[in-house]
Order: C-alpha cells, then sequence, then structure tokens
C-alpha cells in the first residue's frame, strides 16, 4: 500500500551565531512529530536549514575579518552540528546559498515583477537591522521595533516592492474556509487584527544599502530582501521551478502539511508568505503552527542579556535524550515555558531517573533474578491486571489524539501518566512477595510479562521523542520497535524473549551541586579556550557591549548599600546571601561572589548596588538587587565601594557638565 505523503519543515535558522537552546527546541519539536508520524506509517520529507543572506550577516562578516560566505559557512556548520548533536532525523538541510535555491530564487523575482506584482519605488521609514524589517513610525512600538524591541534607524532607499494589498482580501477569505490554517487559533486572531484588518501595506523585496543577498538579476544593483528569499526555501528545497519543470519531490510533498515555526516570525509565514504562493498560482500550506518560546528565568533568551543557555552545554551534563525530554514536556502548547539548570534537573530526576529508568531496571532486574531473563505470560491473571492492560491498549490513541493537535507535552504527559500507573501496578502486585512461595511462580512470570509489554508499548511511543533511550530499552528487552498498529493490543510480547542486563541505567541522577560543578567546568574550559585564541589587549577586564545613551543609563538606579548580614547559600559553592539596608529599608541581595569573600568580609561594608532591577528567584531565594564589582583580566573580583563616609542609601549619579 502505498504511503501518504507528509511535509513538515522549520524555520530555516539565521546563520548570525549559535543557536540557543530556545532556537534548538523547535528543531527537536518538528522531529519529534516527523518521527512519530513516520511510525504511523507516512512518507514524511522533513526538511530544515539555515538562513544566510542579509546585512546582519554582512556586518558580522566584516567585524570577524572574513567574507560573507566564509562566516555563513562556519555558522552552518556549527548549526548543522547542533542538530546532528540532538538526533534530529531531517531528509534536506538546505541553505539558501545553495546554487539551485538562488537561481530559483531570482526566477520567481522575475516572474513576480513580470505578472506585475513587484514594482519600482522608493522606501523612505525605519529600518531594523537585526530583523530587517522596515516599519512605519506608527507601527513603532515605544520608538522601537515592535518584534525585537532594539533600535531603529530612518532609511531611504530606491527599492522594489510587492502589492500586498491586492492579495489581503483574499487571504482573509482563506483564513475564514480554513479555520486549522494557523494555530494556535490566538495567534491568527493577532494577524486579522493587527495586519489584515487596519490594511496592509506593499512590502519593500530589494534592498541596495547592501550587497550580501540574491542579486536581482536584471537589476544587480538590487538584491533580494531577505524574507522573499527564505521562505521560499520551502518549495525551492523539494526542486520547485518557476519556469514549470519543478521535481517530482515537489509535486509530490507540495503543499506543506505544516510549518513549525516561533511565534516571533508567525506574521512572515500567515501573510506574507501565502500571499506570495498565491501570486505564484501554488496551493497554500496546510497549516503554519507557531510555538511559544522557551524563556530562561522567566525572559527571552537573548545573547544581549546573557541569559543563554546552549544545547551542547546541557548534552554535556545530562544526555541528548533528557535534554529533548525537557523541551518536549516543559513547553506549553501556547504558553511560553522556561528553563533553567534547576528546572531540568529536577525533571530529570522525578521523570526519567525516578519514573521510567527505575520502572525498566526493576523490571529488568526481577526476570533475571527471578527467570533468569525469560520472560513468559503463564495466563494466571488477576482483576489487578485489567486496569494496566486497559491502559496500555488505550495509551496509543490518547497519545496520537494529542499529536495530531501538536499538544507535545500533553502527549508525553499521557505516557507518563500510564509509566507512573505500571510503577504503582509493581506495588500492587508485590512480586517480592510472589517469589517466596513456589505456588505464585506463574502469577509473579505473569506480572514480570505485563510489566515488560507496558514498558515496550510505552517506549514504542516514547521512541519520537527520546529515540536513543528507545534503542537501550528494546535491546534490554529482546524485541524492537513495536508496529503501529499493533499498539493497541497487549500482549505481543513473544514468551521466551529474554532480557538481558545493563550496567548503567538509562539515565544518571543529578544533585544541584553535581550541575554546578559541570556548569563551572564548561565554564572555565571556555574561559581559558577564548582567552588563548584572542589576540593580547591593552588594558584588564571585561569587553562591553555597543554604546548606549545617556537616557539608558538614567534608566538605572545605583546607590549605597550597607550589608547588615551575610551567609552562604545552601549547596552552591559560590554565592552569598547578602542582607543590605538601603536608608529605611531592608533588602535580600544574592551575589557570585563567595570565592573572593567570606560572609564575615562582607558584613559592615558599604556597596555600590542597582536598586531598580526586576526580582530574580536565584536557588529558591529572591533577590531584590545587585552589588557591583569590578573584575580584572584574571576574572578576579574586587566590590566597588564609596569613598569616604556617605549613607546607605544615598543616590549615584553623574554630575552634569558645566
Amino acid at each position: 500500500m502505498q504511503k501518504t505523503p507528509y511535509y513538515i519543515t522549520t524555520a530555516i535558522a539565521y546563520t548570525s551565531g549559535k543557536p540557543h537552546i530556545g532556537n534548538t527546541y523547535e528543531i527537536v519539536l518538528t522531529d519529534a512529530v516527523a518521527r512519530f508520524k513516520r511510525n504511523q506509517g507516512f512518507d514524511v520529507r522533513f526538511q530544515t536549514g539555515t538562513d544566510e543572506h542579509g546585512q546582519k550577516i554582512e556586518e558580522k562578516a566584516k567585524a570577524a575579518g572574513v567574507t560573507p560566505k566564509q562566516f555563513v559557512d562556519g555558522v552552518a556548520g556549527e548549526i548543522r552540528g547542533i542538530w546532528d548533536l540532538m538526533n534530529i532525523s531531517y531528509d534536506k538541510f538546505i541553505r539558501t546559498t545553495d546554487e539551485y535555491h538562488e537561481k530559483q530564487v531570482q526566477k520567481i523575482f522575475r516572474k513576480l515583477y513580470e505578472q506585475g506584482d513587484i514594482y519600482k519605488s522608493t522606501y523612505e521609514g525605519m529600518y531594523c537591522t537585526p530583523c530587517e524589517s522596515f516599519w512605519t513610525p506608527s507601527q513603532l512600538k515605544d520608538g522601537k521595533c515592535p518584534d525585537c524591541g532594539r533600535e531603529v534607524k530612518p532609511a531611504k532607499e530606491e527599492a522594489y516592492f510587492f502589492r500586498m494589498s491586492k492579495y489581503a482580501d483574499r487571504l482573509l477569505a482563506y483564513y475564514e474556509e480554513h479555520p486549522e490554517f494557523i494555530a494556535p487559533v490566538s495567534r491568527k486572531n493577532e494577524m486579522v487584527n493587527n495586519f489584515l484588518k487596519p490594511g496592509l501595506q506593499d512590502l519593500c523585496v530589494s534592498r541596495t544599502s547592501f550587497r550580501w543577498g540574491i542579486p536581482v538579476d536584471f537589476d544587480p544593483r538590487h538584491v533580494v530582501y531577505v524574507w522573499l528569499d527564505a521562505l521560499t526555501n520551502y518549495i525551492t528545497g523539494l526542486g520547485y521551478d518557476a519556469d514549470g519543470s519543478s521535481d517530482a519531490l515537489f509535486n509530490k510533498y507540495w503543499p506543506a502539511d505544516v510549518h513549525v515555526i516561533g511565534k516571533d516570525i508567525i506574521r512572515f509565514h500567515t501573510i506574507y508568505w501565502p500571499i506570495f504562493l498565491m501570486a505564484l498560482g501554488l496551493p497554500l500550506p496546510k497549516k503554519v503552527f507557531g510555538h511559544p518560546w522557551l524563556l530562561m528565568g522567566g525572559d527571552k533568551m537573548s545573547k544581549s542579556r546573557g541569559n543563554v543557555i546552549y544545547a551542547d552545554e546541557l548534552v554535556k551534563v545530562f544526555g541528548v535524550d533528557a535534554v529533548r525530554y525537557f523541551v518536549l514536556n516543559d513547553m506549553p502548547y501556547e504558553g511560553d515555558g522556561n528553563i533553567t539548570w534547576e528546572l531540568i534537573t529536577d525533571r530529570v530526576n522525578a521523570d526519567l531517573v525516578n519514573t521510567y529508568g527505575n520502572l525498566v531496571s526493576r523490571t529488568a532486574a526481577m526476570a533475571l533474578k527471578y527467570f533468569g531473563g525469560e520472560l513468559a505470560d503463564r495466563g494466571c491473571a488477576e482483576p489487578v491486571d485489567a486496569e494496566l492492560k486497559g491502559m496500555a491498549e488505550a495509551l496509543c490513541g490518547k497519545v496520537a489524539a494529542k499529536m495530531d493537535e501538536f499538544r507535545v507535552s500533553d502527549a508525553l504527559g499521557e505516557i507518563f501518566s500510564f509509566l507512573r500507573r505500571c510503577n504503582k501496578y509493581i506495588d500492587e502486585t508485590a512480586p517480592w512477595v510472589l517469589a517466596k512461595e513456589e505456588a505464585k511462580k506463574d502469577r509473579l512470570s505473569t506480572v514480570l510479562y505485563n510489566l515488560a509489554e507496558s514498558i515496550v508499548i510505552a517506549t514504542s511511543l516514547l521512541q519520537p521523542f527520546l529515540p536513543g533511550t528507545a534503542e537501550k530499552v528494546f535491546a534490554q528487552f529482546g524485541t524492537a520497535l513495536r508496529p503501529y498498529g499493533k499498539l493497541a493490543e497487549f500482549g505481543q510480547l513473544k514468551n521466551g524473549t529474554k532480557v538481558s542486563s545493563s550496567e548503567a541505567h538509562l539515565f544518571e541522577r543529578k544533585s544541584y551541586k553535581d550541575v554546578e560543578a559541570a556548569c563551572e567546568a564548561m565554564h572555565e574550559a571556555e574561559k581559558a579556550q577564548k582567552q588563548a585564541a584572542a589576540p593580547a589587549k591593552k588594558g584588564h577586564g571585561p569587553e562591553y557591549p555597543a554604546e548606549i545613551a545617556i537616557e539608558d543609563f538614567a534608566k538605572v538606579k545605583m546607590q549605597i548599600a550597607e550589608v547588615i548580614a551575610c551567609e552562604k547559600v545552601e549547596k552552591s559553592d559560590k554565592l552569598l546571601k547578602s542582607t543590605v539596608r538601603i536608608g529605611e529599608e531592608t533588602r535580600t541581595v544574592v551575589s557570585g561572589i563567595a570565592k573572593f569573600y567570606t560572609p564575615g568580609q562582607m558584613v559592615g561594608k558599604k556597596v555600590v548596588m542597582i536598586t531598580n532591577l526586576k526580582p530574580a528567584k536565584l536557588r529558591g531565594i529572591v533577590s531584590e538587587g545587585m552589588i557591583l564589582c569590578a573584575e580584572d583580566a584574571e576574572g578576579n573580583l574586587k566590590l566597588l565601594v564609596p569613598e569616604g563616609d556617605i549613607g546607605s542609601g544615598s543616590g549615584i549619579f553623574c554630575p552634569a557638565p558645566v
């Protein structure tokens, strides 16, 4: 029987730098869906890749002293390396610098121009370089880019424009006729109310102020705007040809079943992209799923904020499947998720070690101890078995229903609810008690068979999420991935199947201290590597971000604070908890200075402190500010202290020039 094609894509990663764990979540999510669909019997094509053109790339390459192509080659390789590290089962990794893609973008641009959808004019407005987006003054938020919140600059240049307004009504009608097109539905409401109903403006689709892009072949002073270039990857990666000679892959897999993207680029995928497709006379993708953000400590991850965690760092500490599990399990369907080193530690210990790992190890150990590893259903059933079997047979349908809605976290929740029921079944049947009576041997064998069969069913459903772990479990239980169509039939494991021993547990329990030590080791190694690679510099201390305006500095409130009490933070080698007095007010502050100051040295000191920071929770302690220090080239810290006797609560300011 011929399999049904299923085409799924991620947004292509921008090659401005190494992707953080928030970026990596998207590829892991899409991989889980792709694997699940393959197990269901679909003919899946999974495409991902890199977006490699634009002004930001040109600027970064210049700063690095390399050509743009050299720069993107390096970053694209790093991105692909992380995707491979995370065991991503993509079928196509496209780069927008691929020759075929570039030629087709030129053909698409020419076709749209010749049919009157693209015209030449002049653009004057506000431009955001990181987002590569033009904005009118009314679209700005507090004078800044509404997408990323960064500064925008006035820009005026000759450009080609796409007649978006021509297709706006048609797109709105499509939304109404296909309510499933955008998910979650809140994303659709945002597009309709914020962009379509107020009136869709024509889109700038070329630039002349930089050169790193695909040249417009009939007007080479212009390069194609990055979004027209990037979005078309979904069809060029299938061999689409604007002249009508498309590859068989395109005819087989288009339209896409789903584009998986971040909510911050939903506008480009649900307004610009479908309109481009309408203009090309092509069917629209069946669904665009805009997933939420994975936040670091409550804030969107950003290198500029210094709150970035990378997938390879997490993998070094927890392993690939543990990281996959956390980002898939702890991301809600619609609201943003949150990640910290503490959260992932707790999740791994609770779910993967205690619930899943212990179930597998206990079942295997008992089978080996009592029957030499042999599994057999001896037909000694009792009423307690019925609930377990019923849950096992219903599990596949429950998981599939959640996956059809892209509620991946809920799908995992169904599986782990069943695994917890399996652990309860062990307590209910007490195999160690049954083993004491020879007459109960057949009952003991049946119990262990039921447990092993439950593990195989659950692991087969977990395989799209934890592929490496699934292979280990199947090998240990002498079986293989259960065909999807057999997962609702309890009792497929053949009598006589042998369980093998395993010295290693599926997942390793970690303490906060273990994780902190591993993080510190990685930090020190990275620091040493950077120091070794960096050229000699004059002066000392850290590098600083780009210039800020006096208005930005004025937002920071600094005051003199007196430390009245201090203690070490439990289970941490580098944190001190200080109680400080600021005028008549008392606050708690957590600082990473335990390697340089003892609690006794801190008490009585007057320090400079930022007092209008948003409170943050560290090790379960709410920190209400930041004590300022200076750092030398070797990483040694010294407190900033006021000169002379000045009262706590005194403000820090810069005297105005005369």
